[in-house]
């Protein structure tokens, strides 16, 4: 596992490269990923804008920054992603936040899915690739402590929910969640967050 991830890392990008990745692939009209289609291009695009958007409004809470900068140890997010993901769209702007406002605790590294499969058949949720997952490692010591996603408890919720009620995931959902996560205004992804990285402060190596 430790090289698969040591892999991993070696061809991750930062969140300036892959923004940029993402948007030289648009300007070709094309998504990242092994699957090209006009509407998974056009999911990318509806992403740029909503990353647009969250960098200029996203806020991260006092108390997170404090708990940010109080870690123990330095941290790599390795998050895997696709261009073309609403999820993660939603989220890699916050967590570009929390990374920059920890005083170099958090280093937050990028990976494509379908470019690391094998990272991505070990982060399985419910059996699924879903993205983006959070993979927490501790620099010092080289190892993963914890891993995060795809969603905030109350996203994944509201998809069950639905699924459970309707039998399908359809874009009326995709329109419901984008709507969650804007009333949210990212509180959920840095408490869920955080509390995963005290839970790790607290446990031995």
């Amino acid at each position: 596992m430790k090289s698969i991830v040591a892999k991993a890392l070696f061809n991750s990008h930062s969140y300036a490269e892959y923004r940029k990745l993402v948007t030289d692939l648009l300007s070709e009209g094309k998504s990242t990923g092994d699957e090209q289609s006009e509407s998974l291009t056009h999911y990318t695009s509806l992403n740029e804008a909503r990353m647009n958007r969250l960098e200029k409004t996203i806020k991260i809470s006092e108390e997170t920054i404090t708990k940010l900068q109080n870690l123990d140890n330095h941290y790599i997010w390795l998050v895997i992603s696709e261009g073309w993901c609403g999820d993660a769209a939603q989220i890699l702007p916050i967590l570009h936040k929390m990374a920059n406002e920890s005083n170099k605790k958090v280093d937050l590294r990028i990976v494509l899915r379908d470019e690391n499969d094998e990272l991505m058949r070990h982060y399985l949720t419910n059996g699924g690739r879903a993205i983006p997952k959070v993979i927490v490692i501790c620099k010092e010591a080289g190892i993963v402590r914890a891993d995060w996603g795809p969603r905030p408890k109350g996203a994944t919720e509201l998809m069950a929910n639905y699924k459970k009620e309707f039998g399908v995931i359809d874009e009326k959902i995709k329109t419901d969640l984008q709507l969650w996560y804007l009333a949210d205004k990212g509180i959920s992804v840095q408490e869920e967050l955080m509390q995963i990285m005290e839970n790790i402060k607290y446990d031995r190596f």
